[in-house]
């Protein structure tokens, strides 16, 4: 794989991860489900949002992790880069699942979720799913899933972060690396007669 190539590779993953986090982000903050709560008489019906954020926890920390997995494809290499790939993979997985999840309607919704007045008995609650949002997610899991496999395959030979932002080890009782040598320069006459002036000043002849 020539060097051009494996870049290409790289930029690739990151972008994909990256895409995949904010979808995810976009997706948890977003309404899921309309959920409408009927009490008993004389009791009026209520009407609650529910976001990604509520009905499927693992949404937005599955879309944090993927963000962060963008930077980490970067700075990792070898055996690191492969176990960022597995939890891109993983992550991508948890957010198709739960976005399949909230296109079928089948989403857990606690009373406590919604409201914190609906204690009463004998209350029942109906939800009518969205589509778009669930759908977003379901889009992000499965990009994570293929920027996760990619990693894995195809990681190892991608190159890693350039040299110049590491550090070099310091070992004890090793002498410092000298500085390098200033380039000397062809002395003028204004050199001279500043080293006139400094030889009177020590008490030195400068004719001498």
């Amino acid at each position: 794989m020539s060097v051009a190539s494996a870049r290409r590779e790289l930029t690739v993953a990151v972008l994909v991860c990256a895409a995949a986090g904010g979808l995810a982000l976009t997706s948890s903050s977003s309404p899921w489900a309309h959920v409408t709560i009927t009490r008993q008489a004389p009791l009026p019906p209520t009407v609650e949002v529910l976001t990604g954020g509520q009905a499927a926890p693992l949404v937005s920390a599955c879309g944090l992790l993927l963000l962060a997995a963008a930077l980490a494809v970067i700075a990792v290499r070898g055996a690191g880069r492969v176990v960022v790939g597995l939890l891109v993979a993983v992550a991508g997985g948890v957010l198709a699942w739960s976005g399949l999840r909230g296109l079928t309607g089948r989403l857990g919704v606690d009373l406590a979720d919604v409201t914190g007045t609906v204690a009463l008995g004998g209350a029942r609650v109906d939800t009518d799913a969205a589509v778009t949002w669930p759908l977003l997610a379901l889009l992000a899991g499965l990009l994570g899933v293929l920027a996760g496999a990619l990693v894995v395959v195809r990681g190892r030979r991608w190159p890693g972060m350039s040299r110049r932002y590491e550090r070099t080890p310091v070992v004890a009782g090793a002498a410092p690396a000298p500085a390098p040598a200033r380039r000397a320069r062809p002395e003028t006459p204004e050199d001279r007669h500043q080293a006139a002036w400094k030889a009177l000043d020590r008490g030195d002849d400068p004719t001498v």
